[in-house]
């Protein structure tokens, strides 16, 4: 786990049914992507020995470019197909934890500047990590590369992830989502893939080699089943460990003794009386929001055209890329393209 891994997402995975899997499993499969959750996980990943992000001749970050184009086509060579949810309009709620996310990101800056200095690079690149920024200018050059690649992409009314297990509830032509956090289990998705597409690894206890971390499945339904639970039952647990809206949760109660307590209190009023809630924001608030998010189903997914020579303009005019590389994988992209619009023939 990194540091940003730490102060994103609900920590609920110890009593989910999670079953390792390949990415041969996924082959033919459209996952909606978790947009800002797997752009934060491209800034952490893809650094340098020391921490610091990959960037132009002008100081501009590319990190995330390089993990949308070269990563997500890697994917798409090997039968995945994608369509990015981006993150509307936050709900006033989310303000304090986005504050103190930054309090936390400039406490990680200092530490892994500190790390530098004393040319300790393996705690520099750890803190580093969580110092991960997007402004709105990288968010909106990213969605103009999925464009240029070829990829569908939605803005939602609210948060991303929320829209993203709503298309995965309602639309048959999406498998699940994509994103290494668990939130939008808590808004209803049917399906959550992790470890896919950020290239993680894990330290190999007592040594210094590092292995790559296998993909995940989590099925909503098998987990409820497996802890005997409804779906309001896991938005409670969700809120009690924390959320994204009040991160940190309830003192004291974990993944585990949150599941004791929502079993053991029958109803939301019981529950409450018996755990002390000190958040600006309201349990009832939360819960609903979670059970009924702002959503759209006003959105496309059409078969779109390459386009390379705005890839090119992108990534190689703008970012001083390899062109070479990127005709390279452009060419893969086609090919892995053509062989979608072929099996989709076949199967007409």
């Amino acid at each position: 786990m990194t540091l940003l891994d730490e102060i994103m997402g609900v920590k609920i995975k110890d009593i989910l049914e999670v079953e390792e899997i390949k990415i041969d499993d996924l082959n033919g499969k459209t996952l909606v992507v978790d947009a800002m959750n797997v752009l934060y996980q491209f800034l952490s990943s893809i650094r340098q020995y020391d921490g610091t992000p990959l960037m132009d001749s002008k100081g501009n970050i590319t990190s995330h470019l390089s993990g949308v184009f070269y990563r997500i086509t890697n994917l798409i060579e090997k039968g995945l197909d994608f369509v990015f949810v981006f993150d509307g309009k936050s709900p006033e709620f989310k303000k304090l934890t986005q504050k103190k996310r930054i309090e936390k990101k400039e406490e990680a800056e200092r530490k892994w500047k500190e790390a530098i200095e004393k040319e300790d690079f393996e705690e520099a690149k750890k803190y580093a990590q969580a110092t991960s920024r997007l402004s709105s200018e990288m968010i909106e050059e990213t969605k103009e590369l999925l464009d240029a690649m070829g990829i569908n992409y939605v803005v939602a009314p609210s948060e991303g992830e929320a829209q993203a297990a709503y298309m995965a509830k309602t639309d048959s032509r999406i498998y699940g989502v994509l994103s290494q956090d668990l939130d939008s289990l808590l808004f209803g998705a049917p399906v959550v893939v992790r470890n896919v597409s950020v290239g993680l690894k894990k330290k190999i206890p007592g040594t210094k080699q590092y292995v790559s971390v296998s993909p995940e499945r989590i099925v909503l339904d098998k987990s409820l089943k497996n802890m005997e639970i409804s779906q309001d039952q896991l938005i409670m647990i969700g809120i009690l460990v924390g959320t994204d809206y009040n991160e940190g949760g309830v003192k004291g109660i974990g993944a585990k003794k949150a599941l004791k307590l929502v079993k053991k209190y029958e109803n939301m009023e019981d529950l409450l009386e018996n755990i002390e809630w000190n958040f600006d924001v309201d349990f009832l608030d939360l819960f609903y929001f979670f059970k009924e998010p702002p959503v759209t189903n006003d959105y496309n997914i059409e078969v779109k055209k390459i386009n390379e020579d705005k890839i090119k303009d992108i990534l190689v005019e703008r970012h001083e890329f390899s062109e070479n590389r990127i005709e390279n994988t452009i060419e893969k992209l086609k090919k892995a393209k053509e062989r979608k619009k072929q099996r989709s023939l076949f199967n007409w």
